[in-house]
C-alpha cells in the first residue's frame, strides 16, 4: 500500500497558528505506598501537532479530494513536509547560512508520517476570499 502524500499544490502551515505537544510515555508503577515509580511506556513517542492553511478556493478542492478521497474521510496516514525544518537553510555555528560551492543556501529537508488527530476534524473559516483550514495531525515515531 502506498501512503499518500500532502499536496504539493497547497502552501506551507501558516507559522504563527503552529503548536506541537509530545505524548506521555510514561507509565506510573507505583504500588501504593512509599515513593512514587515511574517507567517508561514506550520509546516511540507520538507527537501532536496543531497546524493551519490559507487556502483560495480551487486550493481548498485540493485539501478536500485529498481528506476525502486520499485519505478516506481522514482515516489513512500520509507524509507532509515538516514545517519546522523542510526548506530552511541550514546556518553555521554563528546563524549565518551554510553556502554550497554555487553560493546558494543548503536547506533542510524533512518528511513527517502523520494522521489526522481523532480528536478534532479539520475546521473552516472564511476570511475575504480566504479559507481557514486548521487542524491537528499525530506524527507518528
Amino acid at each position: 500500500m502506498t501512503i499518500a502524500a500532502w499536496p504539493a499544490s497547497l502552501p506551507k502551515p501558516v507559522r504563527s497558528t503552529y503548536g506541537s505537544s509530545w505524548s506521555d510515555p510514561r507509565q506510573n508503577t507505583s504500588v501504593g505506598y512509599g515513593a512514587p515509580s515511574t517507567r517508561l511506556r514506550s520509546s516511540a513517542v507520538p507527537q501532536s501537532v496543531a497546524l493551519s492553511v490559507k487556502l483560495a478556493r480551487d486550493e481548498k478542492a485540493v485539501f478536500e479530494r485529498f481528506w476525502q478521497d486520499d485519505l478516506r474521510w481522514g482515516s489513512l496516514p500520509f507524509t507532509m513536509p515538516d514545517p519546522t525544518t523542510d526548506g530552511w537553510a541550514l546556518l553555521a555555528a554563528d546563524g549565518s547560512p551554510v553556502l554550497d560551492n554555487l553560493g546558494e543556501p543548503i536547506l533542510l529537508s524533512h518528511t513527517w508520517t502523520c494522521l489526522f488527530a481523532q480528536d478534532s476534524l479539520p475546521q473552516e473559516s472564511m476570511q475575504g476570499l480566504t479559507f481557514n483550514i486548521s487542524f491537528n495531525v499525530v506524527v507518528m515515531p
